[in-house]
């Protein structure tokens, strides 16, 4: 005669029974303040590793220090993370935000190609764009001349 297989319900009742059994963690055992707590401190945690990223990309992006200083402060950020990030901050906070947008303005500049847009240029682009259309036969000449009143205006 076949016995059946105790269901994993009845494995887990005959489990709690003894003492050196290992206790499963429910959802109703871990409180909402700690969830909160939780998130709280890994929220923190990731906030930190992005604040020691930014220091350090400054570091290595400065062109006013030098290797022996670039060297210093990562060493200094490492062994002491939160007073060297602090004591970093504290010392070239505001320049390190002129130095981030200064190298978000160049790069801007290099991606329009260093070129300032001229007055009429995105309505000029527009009508070259509908006039290609127009060629190309997907719209009508009444269409066209709506972008043109549209681009002008």
């Amino acid at each position: 005669m076949h016995t059946p297989s105790p269901t994993p319900a009845r494995i887990i009742a005959a489990r709690a029974g003894r003492l050196d059994a290992p206790r499963m963690t429910l959802a109703a055992d871990y409180p909402f303040l700690d969830v909160f707590w939780t998130m709280v401190i890994f929220f923190c945690w990731v906030a930190w590793i992005w604040i020691l990223i930014l220091v350090l990309s400054d570091v290595f992006g400065r062109d006013d220090l030098s290797g022996w200083g670039k060297a210093g402060w990562t060493l200094f950020v490492v062994v002491l993370p939160f007073l060297g990030v602090l004591i970093y901050l504290i010392a070239h906070g505001s320049d390190m935000g002129e130095r981030r947008m200064h190298r978000f303005d160049a790069e801007y500049e290099a991606r329009r190609g260093g070129r300032a847009p001229a007055a009429g240029d995105d309505a000029a682009s527009q009508i070259a764009d509908a006039k290609r259309l127009l060629d190309s036969g997907a719209i009508t000449q009444a269409e066209f001349d709506q972008l043109k009143a549209k681009a002008l205006a």
